[in-house]
């Protein structure tokens, strides 16, 4: 398992698992709010993995780490937010 030592390669594999369980979540027609909580959540997972493995700020400078999962947050709010206003 020489493979998993590298850490793009451990992301890459969790992305991959992400990507499948969110694909069985649309296929299966999950609904409701649970789902879309679940669905927000492996992307705000994958966001983050994308952004400290592949786009290497695991050892940037704490600003720039801030600024771009600060930026995925207020976006996964957002989307919560208009789900939630959708069922009123």
């Amino acid at each position: 398992m020489n493979f998993l030592k590298n850490p793009a390669h451990r992301a890459w594999l969790v992305l991959l698992i992400a990507t499948g369980v969110t694909w069985y979540l649309g296929e299966v027609g999950a609904a409701g709010t649970a789902a879309i909580a679940t669905m927000l959540i492996i992307a705000f997972i994958k966001g983050r993995l994308v952004i400290l493995d592949f786009m290497e700020l695991r050892a940037a400078p704490r600003f720039w780490r801030i600024l771009l999962e600060g930026w995925l947050i207020v976006v996964g709010s957002l989307i919560l937010l208009a789900y939630w206003m959708s069922l009123k």
